[in-house]
């Protein structure tokens, strides 16, 4: 997945494969974040692949599979040849061209191969997703430390195999790593107060699993110390998580989805009908989910917009069809949009099949300021900083409060990263400055604590 694959490697694996079993169909996969991908599909077929992987030529290379029309092409006149016409390909293409051309707001930025996914090995899918992610954490500009803290991180947690949601742990520990400025025998060192990234306390506590050669130790005890499995008193699971996983109910878990989101619920001008997709989809993510039922809630199903208009907005003046059933087309035209008030709500004037139609929203920009927050001494244990920046999903203490070392203090999330907060002493809670909501930076003073002195 991280396009791993070079030429000779791709021959000799196959070859090897092949001389053992001549009738296993072989089909290979890679990407090309390197530009090797092309040289190293052509190598896997001439070994005797039966199968290869690419993309259309407009969605190729960098981080995706290599392209197809440079395989066709290549293979044109050979005992090989696909029997693809590059003519067709071709014009299949320029359709993708364009596609990708609405999507372009999306682009990672990324503008030619790397050949440093040798060293880091970060797979294809997660460079693009982890290039923008930093970016949005305040780590533009140091792209180059990530992808090198990102090879830190694997070192760290055993040269593990990576894929999701293994590759994400990796990704959240090498940003860990960036934000806070630490080395790999920092990391090590200070695991048991630092407050690591929630993906890498589970992944420590076996949520993924066993790794085939073990966690390395003793920094999976620093880690996990002071940290429970949820419902039960073990810190860490032996074995396979799914062996003691209880049974799930599915009905239970439809009736309880009827009752939140359904004909049952309080929204019922806006309920949806639940079907077995949206079981499963709550069974493995309950908060994504709910995230998403309370969009579709406040929103609609969106799905009715062209992706245009999804993606950009409409202009003043603009006329839309949207189809939203067999029969029924609404013509809406947008007519203007006011200034913001004084309460933050811009008045939206549109027409709905000629009708005016008036909409009162809210604009989320009016008002907002940045907040300077404290930050936290560094030489002061009680003074903790938030390791990350973010938003608080919950604060768990309170003032008054006694934590010991290793107690949660809050819960931070940002771009799908969650990060708890820990003590790093035992003491007293005498100020928490931050509460649900809250966007707040790397270093902001988030609690402090008065140590208890020793006796």
């Amino acid at each position: 997945m991280a396009g791993l694959l070079k030429p000779s490697s791709a021959e000799m694996l196959v070859s090897a494969i092949r001389a053992e079993h001549f009738n296993l169909p072989i089909h290979v996969h890679t990407h090309d974040t390197a530009g090797t991908g092309v040289a190293s599909m052509l190598a896997a077929a001439k070994a005797g692949a039966d199968v290869v992987d690419a993309a259309t030529d407009a969605l190729s290379g960098l981080t995706s599979q290599p392209s197809l029309g440079a395989l066709v092409a290549s293979l044109e006149g050979t005992e090989l040849e696909t029997g693809i016409s590059l003519k067709e390909a071709s014009a299949l293409n320029e359709y993708w061209e364009e596609c990708r051309g609405l999507y372009s707001p999306f682009e990672s930025g990324q503008k030619s191969g790397s050949a440093d996914v040798y060293t880091h090995e970060m797979p294809g899918g997660q460079y693009t997703n982890l290039l923008y992610q930093s970016t949005q954490l305040g780590l533009s500009g140091q792209w180059s430390q990530v992808k090198k803290a990102y090879a830190t991180a694997n070192h760290i947690l055993g040269d593990i195999i990576k894929v999701t949601p293994s590759s994400k742990v990796t990704g959240d520990l090498a940003q860990f790593i960036v934000s806070n400025n630490l080395t790999e025998q920092e990391v090590i060192d200070k695991a048991h107060t630092l407050s690591f990234p929630k993906s890498v306390v589970e992944y420590f506590q076996g949520y993924l699993g066993i790794p085939p050669f073990g966690f390395p130790e003793p920094l999976r005890s620093h880690v996990i110390k002071g940290h429970t499995i949820e419902g039960t008193n073990r810190n860490s699971f032996e074995g396979r998580p799914g062996a003691t996983l209880p049974p799930l109910d599915l009905t239970e878990a439809k009736e309880i989805l009827e009752e939140k989101w359904g004909a049952r619920s309080e929204y019922r001008s806006g309920a949806v009908e639940i079907r077995d997709v949206d079981v499963m989809s709550y069974a493995m993510y309950p908060a994504v989910f709910d995230e998403y039922m309370e969009n579709v809630r406040l929103y609609g199903k969106i799905s009715y917009l062209d992706t245009r208009t999804f993606l950009t907005g409409m202009k003043v003046g603009q006329e839309l069809s949207v189809n939203i059933e067999n029969g029924k087309v609404l013509i809406i035209k947008l007519i203007s949009i006011g200034e913001t008030n004084e309460d933050g709500v811009v008045n939206i004037q549109f027409e709905v099949n000629g009708q005016p139609r008036m909409a009162h929203i809210k604009n989320k920009a009016a008002g907002s300021e940045s907040i300077k927050r404290p930050k936290a001494l560094k030489d002061v244990a009680g003074s903790i900083g938030a390791p990350m920046p973010g938003v608080v999903i919950k604060t768990i203490v309170s003032v008054g409060d006694t934590v010991h070392v290793g107690e949660s203090l809050l819960v931070l999330s940002a771009m799908k990263m969650e990060t708890n907060v820990f003590s790093p002493i035992t003491g007293i809670v005498s100020k928490v400055l931050v509460a649900a909501g809250d966007q707040i930076d790397i270093g902001d003073l988030v609690v402090e604590i008065d140590e208890e002195m020793k006796k």
